[in-house]
Parts: C-alpha cells; structure tokens; sequence
C-alpha cells in the first residue's frame, strides 16, 4: 500500500499540468495513466505540431451548458502564462493564423517541456497502471490499481473525453463522476467532420482534397474559414468548427464567395464578359475541376448573356447559400474533442472540487467545457488543471 497526498488519474495536458503545479508547491503527487505513453493527443494534435494556445482566448470562446463555469480558471491561468513556460523551456513557435499558436518543430517539444516540469518538482509518474476500483475513505480516497493499493487525500480525475479511442480514450471519468453522484450531460463528437450521403456525395468524392475559403452557418453560429472536400463527406477548419453547433437533422448554409455579393458579381459578369460561359467565369475563383462539377451538377453553362435574371439569382442563391443537411459526423473516431460530460454545475469553478464529494477533483475535457478549434482546448487543460493544483 502507498500513501500519497495526490493521485491524478490521466497523463494528458490537464493532468501533467495538474501534476506539475500541484507538486510546485510541495505535495506529494502520483501521476497514473493506463496508456503505454503520458500525452498521446497532445503528440497528434496540430498534424504533429501541436496548436498549444490561442492568444485571443476568451470565455466565449467555449460551449459548456454552464458557460460562466470557465470564467475563472481560464482568468487565474492564461494563454500568456503557458506562452511564458514555452518560452522559458526555449520551445520556438510561431502564429498560424488568428491567434493560434504552434511548435516550430513538433509536438514532442511541449510533452518533452510538461514532463521536464514534472520530473523537476518530484513527480511520480506511473503508466501502464489501470485503476479498478475507488472508493471514499474518511481521510480521502483508496485506490486499487495494478501497481498497488493507493491512499490519498485528494483525487484529481483528468481522463479526458471520448474523441479519438485509438490514443486510449475512454469514458472511465464519466464511471468516476457518476459513481460519486454526478450528473452527467449527453456527450457527443465535437470538431468532427460531415458525412455526407444522396447526390452530393458524387461531388465530395470528385473534389477530394480540394480545400475552399467559406463562410459556413448553422444554427444563428458561423465560421469563415476553409473547408476541406474528403470522399467521406466535408471537413477542413470551417466545417470543424460548425459541427460542435450542428444536431443531427440540421441544415448547414455555406457561402462560398465570402468576399462577393453572388448577385452583383454575376450581374457585373453578365453585363461586362456577355460572351463567357458561367463554368469559365467560377473557374477564375475556384479550381477548374470544381467550377466544372458545380456547373454540371447545379446550373446548366451557357454564355452569360442568355441567363435570365431569375436563372441568375438561382446561380447567386445556390453559391452564396449552399444548403447541406449532413447525414451524420465521422463520430469519437476522427472527433477532437467530447461535448457534454461532467455537469460544472456541481463543480467548483475555482478549485474545480467536486461539490458532490470533497477531496474530488475534475479537469479538462471530462468537464462540460469544450472550446472551439485552434488552441482553446488545450488552453482549458492547462487552466483548469492550475487551478485545481492550488488547492489539491
């Protein structure tokens, strides 16, 4: 048996943040993870460059059924403070665009710099350790794992969510919550792609890879950003993005001139270029390919002097508002993150305590916060996982 002031059940970004800050002070931590390797996402994440933050971080920034519950962590630990610890690990990055911050190199940088912080203040880190059974003691919790039988008095849950079960995610968090008489809220696959089924399918299947600049819409939220062609359906930043906002049934508006009023572009061609065919004219914006597939599925292509003005605001309507009802999301597998989880409000939103069991703690994605693509999770995972260390 081993007596420990802190058990923290996860090694990914909340939990090594946990862990390392925790341990900072002076406690005594254990730091256990079922998997081979302490974070596995993290590695993948960024395609292998890791997006660690995002400098224009805000509350608003995140989807949660409690949206005030991210307020204060995200306050006491910024995207400023972790741009420090890169910085003081000399981990050179750069900014990819709006805000969003990657390694130069890889991703490897970060976990390296996270374990460094670990090692350092004396944490004990342990893989390959599965835990099969918790339970409340009256100085805090025992656990019986395959390394051993675990006391301690505080036990920090950083399992993570549901998204991506081939790095090892599972929905043990959730069994903890629920075992200690929390609510839990329906999760579901969030930053996902489309799947798209019917006669469009035909046109992703063509334009596979092809990667368009679009203003995509869905239920009063939208997203300028590209959007990615794939022979499942749709994907790319935009309709990542979209799909954390999207229930099944719903109809997704994409712009595909954001930067054109359709009608009065396509007025100004009719009226300046009579003789050019409509499929020539798209093929000046998009790839020739694609101009091609649009005006062979959606128009008949003619010159542009034999459209009517009717025939034209149907050729404007159709670009600048694509209506497309997905048959579904590419689910956990491809998901970045896991909506839903642990309902904060039986949370502590300053020491992220459980208010159902003292001495429990919830940090990261196990949590009903999930933030929107480029950065803003990983920057929950170290905000949340600081501000539990300070109490733990």
């Amino acid at each position: 048996m081993r007596s420990t002031d802190v058990v923290i059940i996860g090694a990914g970004a909340a939990g090594l943040m946990c862990a390392l800050t925790a341990a900072g002070r002076g406690r005594k931590v254990m730091l256990i993870d079922h998997a081979n390797k302490a974070g596995k996402k993290i590695l993948m994440s960024g395609g292998g460059r890791c997006n660690f933050t995002n400098m224009y971080t805000e509350p608003n920034n995140f989807l949660s059924q409690n949206p005030h519950f991210c307020k204060s962590a995200l306050a006491r630990y910024t995207q400023w403070d972790f741009i420090e610890l890169v910085s003081k690990h000399g981990v050179p990055y750069h900014e990819k665009k709006l805000g969003q911050l990657f390694c130069d190199n890889k991703s490897s940088d970060i976990l390296e710099m996270l374990l460094s912080e670990c090692q350092q203040a004396g944490v004990s880190l342990h893989l390959d350790t599965s835990v099969e059974q918790i339970e409340k003691t009256e100085t805090g919790y025992s656990l019986k794992t395959t390394l051993d039988q675990l006391n301690c008095q505080s036990l920090v849950i950083a399992t993570g969510g549901l998204s991506i079960p081939t790095l090892g995610a599972t929905g043990f968090g959730y069994q903890v919550a629920k075992q200690f008489g929390h609510t839990l809220l329906a999760t579901r696959a969030g930053l996902v792609p489309f799947t798209i089924t019917d006669q469009l399918k035909e046109i992703c299947t063509e334009l596979s890879g092809t990667s368009v600049d679009c203003l995509v819409s869905c239920n009063d939220q939208s997203f300028r950003e590209n959007i990615l062609f794939t022979h499942r359906g749709l994907s790319g930043p935009a309709i990542l993005q979209i799909s954390s906002f999207w229930n099944s049934g719903d109809t997704v508006e994409i712009n595909l001139l954001p930067d054109l009023d359709a009608l009065s572009w396509l007025q100004t061609q009719q009226a300046e270029r009579p003789n050019s065919e409509l499929k020539t004219l798209l093929g000046e914006i998009f790839t020739k390919k694609m101009a091609n597939l649009l005006a062979e599925h959606w128009f008949v292509s003619k010159p542009m002097k034999q459209y009517t003005p009717a025939e034209l605001a149907e050729v404007a309507d159709r670009l600048a508002c694509w209506k497309v009802v997905p048959a579904g999301t590419e689910g956990y597998r491809t998901a970045e993150v896991t909506l839903g989880g642990v309902d904060t409000r039986e949370v502590s939103s300053k020491t992220m305590e459980s208010l159902k069991s003292p001495g429990l703690y919830f940090v990261g994605e196990v949590l009903d916060v999930s933030g929107h693509l480029g950065g803003f999770n990983f920057q929950w995972a170290w905000a949340s996982g600081y501000a539990a260390a300070q109490f733990v």
